[in-house]
């Protein structure tokens, strides 16, 4: 059995390069942690992974020539391949399933580019579950009130309280059988459905996705002031292997 992670890295990131001093021309992803893209952060902790076979990143082509040069200073102990992104974080799962050589109970991870910070328990529990029960991802309990809202030309308005205690922040890596994932995919692009993430296409298609426990460190860096605080965890990291040494 293969563990084969797709990692989609084609978004422009609108939030971080509209907000002021942002970089236009640079998707959120090389943006630089300690002089490191995001993306090289992200892939060095699957890289790591004993558990994983091969990574599969898929990018804007204009990106692909610079990242397959830093890719090759890297020099990843991990069998790794760029394909083309699309335009939507599904287009771009889809392009890089279809390069996929995989049995139907193989297993794959699909991360976002900028959760540099997932930690190896995380992705080996988030596998181990997969075994399981073919669908897992990983995620973590709703602290704040969720409140359902109705959008109104005067602002939201607030029509249901959801009951905090079965809510869940979606996290990622989400893991699936290779049979299972292809076969959602194969209905939603059938359909033209387009989910927020690779678990509600499965949910879709009648399966059971099953949730472990994520990290409140397992961020997703998607505006400036994240970008603060990913430094701050960063440093952080740096610092626990010779503080438990």
């Amino acid at each position: 059995m293969r563990v084969i992670v797709i990692i989609p890295a084609a978004g422009l990131g609108t939030r971080m390069s509209a907000a002021p001093g942002g970089n236009k021309s640079k998707s959120k992803q090389f943006f630089e942690l300690q002089g490191t893209p995001i993306l090289v952060h992200t892939l060095r902790k699957f890289a790591q992974c004993d558990a994983v076979s091969e990574i599969v990143v898929a990018l804007r082509k204009n990106e692909t020539p610079a990242f397959q040069q830093q890719i090759e200073r890297e020099n990843f102990r991990k069998p790794l391949r760029i394909v083309e992104g699309g335009e939507h974080r599904q287009n771009s799962v889809a392009n890089a399933i279809a390069t996929i050589e995989a049995a139907d109970d193989d297993i794959i991870l699909v991360h976002d580019a900028v959760r540099p910070f997932v930690d190896q328990e995380t992705i080996v529990n988030v596998i181990e579950a997969v075994k399981k029960y073919e669908a897992a991802i990983a995620g973590v309990p709703a602290i704040d009130t969720v409140k359902q809202v109705e959008r109104t030309a005067d602002g939201a308005v607030v029509i249901a309280t959801a009951p905090r205690e079965r809510m869940v922040l979606a996290q990622t890596p989400q893991g699936f059988r290779f049979g299972l994932l292809k076969k959602a995919f194969d209905e939603a692009t059938a359909d033209g459905f387009m989910g927020t993430d690779e678990a509600s296409l499965i949910e879709r298609s009648g399966g059971a996705v099953h949730v472990v426990m994520g990290s409140p460190r397992n961020m997703k860096i998607t505006t400036p002031a994240d970008l603060e605080l990913a430094e701050f965890f960063l440093t952080l990291e740096n610092r626990e292997p010779s503080l438990s040494g």
